[in-house]
């Protein structure tokens, strides 16, 4: 009787662990089931951030000169620019900012010395818009001029005035190096590419390539995207909406009132001239960066315009 008691304690045991085996079973296979075999879920409510390529305008052309967007390679070119200065958000961003800040002190500029309009976007592509901005190599200010060139232009580069930092001074030393390249090449493109790779280097690939034209010119990294990079950034800073960028008219950065004043002496600690001025010594230095030192020994008594702020 034990014995028949205990045989039926162990097939119950053994039915029960079999259902529940057969149980675990279903369940792995049910959490295994392929994704596809479940109901779709639309992507953009998983993910609502998407990436997409870029429609290519039909025509584009810099200085008024035709892009040949016909070629494959100057089309694809032009493609990868405008990709990654889209995707590359934060930094067009800024662009967009700081455009509202600096165009209108670059664009008269160019007017006045016959550079076409385009000129402007060399600016954002060599230093961003940022006047303090330098180079590995030295180049510096929106221009990015070397020293040598920035005298040779007409700038005064020294240990206390460096006008490679004074927007106004540099700009029209742009335009002059920008007039006499166009009179040499005959060509805008061709200016443009020249300020990156110089019109020694420039020149040098024309006559071994047997080329009169930037888009057949076979070129170095740097500046076979150069022009490009000029493109792409005209582009999107011209139609921002379009490839999504949309900043607020209160969140540019506008222009910052100032008072002109003129000096023709020396200024022994600039510091101590700032604060006279009601101004601290960073606020001044923002406004007058070609300013290098604390001091201005102006021994010639060149005069000066220097920036104070408006208050």
């Amino acid at each position: 009787m034990k014995q028949s008691f205990h045989n039926i304690s162990i097939r119950i045991l053994t039915i029960s662990s079999a259902i529940i085996a057969i149980f675990i079973i279903s369940q792995l296979f049910v959490n295994s089931t392929p994704p596809e075999s479940k109901e779709a879920i639309p992507l953009e409510e998983v993910n609502p951030y998407s990436i997409h390529s870029l429609e290519i305008p039909n025509q584009l052309n810099f200085a008024g000169e035709k892009v040949p967007l016909e070629k494959h390679w100057v089309k694809e070119n032009f493609d990868r620019e405008l990709l990654v200065n889209t995707y590359w958000q934060s930094q067009t961003v800024l662009f967009v900012k700081r455009c509202n800040r600096y165009f209108p002190i670059i664009e008269p500029i160019l007017k006045e010395n016959n550079i076409p309009d385009d000129f402007k976007y060399l600016a954002v592509i060599e230093s961003s818009l940022m006047p303090r901005a330098i180079s590995p190599a030295g180049a510096a200010g929106i221009w990015q001029f070397m020293k040598t060139t920035g005298r040779e232009y007409g700038l005064e580069v020294t240990t206390e005035v460096d006008e490679r930092y004074n927007i106004e001074k540099a700009t029209v030393a742009a335009c002059k190096y920008f007039n006499k390249m166009h009179a040499e090449f005959g060509d805008w493109t061709l200016v443009a590419a020249s300020y990156n790779a110089g019109r020694t280097g420039i020149k040098k690939q024309l006559n071994k390539q047997l080329i009169d034209n930037y888009y057949e010119l076979l070129l170095g990294e740097e500046t076979g995207r150069y022009v490009y990079r000029i493109l792409a950034i005209k582009e999107i800073l011209t139609h921002p909406d379009f490839y999504g960028f949309h900043v607020d008219e209160d969140h540019l950065y506008g222009a910052i009132p100032t008072n002109i004043i003129k000096v023709d002496s020396t200024i022994v600690n600039i510091a101590e001239f700032a604060k006279q001025h009601n101004s601290s010594y960073k606020e001044f230095k923002d406004l007058n960066p070609w300013l290098r030192a604390n001091a201005l020994t102006n021994t010639r008594k060149k005069e000066y315009s220097i920036a104070l702020p408006k208050r």
